[in-house]
């Protein structure tokens, strides 16, 4: 069996220093980035990556919590350098394969013979494919200094997953796929750490604009955002939770999650407790419940009682304000034409999500809790997740947008700056100019 360049990092690195490894590139970047839009259409953040011999950009939508990078292999891939993993191939054990087995029809890429097999979610559909068959191939990335793009780096045999063109169902247009940024091995934050020796962690920084790219960092910081603030220096840590179950469309049982989970303990609003049931905020034995960070919902997910009791918490402090009818998705609406605007987005009672202790919270101002669904309308900006949902809290994109998060793996910390509009900067102000 032929070891990939990846491989050989990956043992060198255990073996040796990274630097004495053969098949590195001579330029070693300190980080690398890739811009991410919002699509107008469907609410998914995407991005471009180059991929392939000879290299084409590749459109995929952002999957926080997805454990690989998968790709439609059916529909006109054509690459030279492409390379299906082989079963009981060092690949395949890092991809923590379901199956292995041979093409039921004539081989064709994505559809090898000795081939193994993992499964890959589109979390938009809520569909899993036990079938994506894992493979290697060329991949192009860009790296950055933190304040503006640099050179590309190629990686020449980066792990993702082939599928068939039904899972890209519900993606947004031209999108051929999605990169996952989980916590597993296969993952793109996992794979560009090991290949460049620089530390496992990335930040994910989400424009509220359809029309401006926010942008995700892979590597350390600083991470600058014009004009010259480097949101690196005053980010908030709080522990990630590992959930023991997987929990996305279809959980895997005696699997942890590759999800984002974190610690909340309670809920304020304008600094007044929440009436709920703490017991739904903590993870069972069976994986249910807590509150997990994701880019699959592009707004955020509450169970049943925990909206209702928010809901009626905002109502009872707005009762000076007009409700209006209720605009699909959401259930509380109300007239804007009394709402004052401040720095932070409407003037509405701040949404205290409160974390370790009484001094450590992620305080969700107007500018994140509502959305403006017309000139004179706004609504509470999340959705009813009915009874007994996997997980009692999904913050979803619109909770995340303008608000800079540091993952970082190997210590399992979430870094937040809370709303970055209180900064005078935005996610849309990193300064994709590349330098003379």
């Amino acid at each position: 069996m032929a070891f990939s360049s990846y491989y050989l990092t990956l043992i060198c690195s255990l073996l040796l220093s990274i630097s004495s490894c053969i098949g590195q590139t001579a330029f070693q970047p300190k980080a690398l980035l890739l811009p991410v839009t919002k699509d107008s259409s469907t609410l998914q953040y995407t991005t471009q990556i180059g991929q392939r011999t000879p290299l084409v950009p590749i459109k995929l939508t952002i999957h926080l919590g997805g454990q690989t990078l998968w790709v439609d292999c059916e529909d006109g891939y054509v690459s030279s350098t492409y390379r299906p993993a082989r079963c009981g191939s060092v690949q395949c054990t890092l991809a923590k394969v379901n199956t292995c087995g041979d093409c039921n029809t004539t081989p064709r890429i994505g559809c090898s013979n000795n081939a193994c097999y993992n499964t890959p979610e589109n979390p938009f559909i809520k569909t899993l494919y036990d079938g994506g068959e894992i493979t290697e191939d060329v991949l192009s990335i860009q790296s950055t200094d933190g304040s503006n793009p640099g050179k590309f780096v190629k990686i020449p045999s980066f792990i993702f997953t082939c599928v068939p063109t039904f899972l890209t169902e519900g993606l947004a247009s031209g999108v051929k796929g999605t990169v996952g940024l989980g916590r597993n091995g296969i993952a793109l934050p996992s794979q560009l750490a090991q290949v460049f020796s620089f530390p496992r962690k990335f930040a994910l920084c989400l424009s509220s604009s359809t029309k401006s790219s926010g942008v995700i960092f892979f590597g350390d910081g600083p991470y600058m955002m014009l004009p010259n603030i480097d949101i690196s220096k005053n980010l908030i840590f709080i522990p990630l939770i590992i959930n023991p179950f997987g929990t996305g469309s279809v959980p895997f049982l005696n699997e942890s999650s590759s999800e984002y989970f974190i610690g909340v303990k309670s809920i304020r609003l304008n600094g007044k407790p929440v009436p709920i049931n703490k017991k739904l905020l903590s993870i069972d034995k069976r994986g249910n419940g807590g509150t997990k960070i994701s880019t699959g919902s592009p707004y955020s997910i509450l169970e049943t009682s925990i909206y209702d009791a928010v809901t009626k918490a905002l109502v009872q402090e707005l009762s000076n304000v007009t409700r209006v009818t209720a605009v699909a998705p959401f259930e509380t609406c109300f007239s804007s034409k009394n709402i004052a605007s401040a720095k932070v987005g409407q003037a509405v009672p701040a949404i205290d999500l409160m974390l370790q202790s009484k001094q450590v919270y992620w305080r969700i101002f107007g500018s994140n809790s509502m959305v403006e669904v017309s000139q004179d309308v706004i609504c509470l900006g999340f959705v009813n997740g009915g009874i007994k949902p996997t997980t009692s809290i999904v913050i979803g994109g619109h909770q995340l947008e303008d608000n800079l998060l540091q993952f970082d793996l190997p210590r399992s910390t979430l870094g937040f700056s809370s709303s970055l509009l209180f900064r005078q900067t935005t996610c849309a102000n990193f300064n994709f100019t590349s330098k003379a």
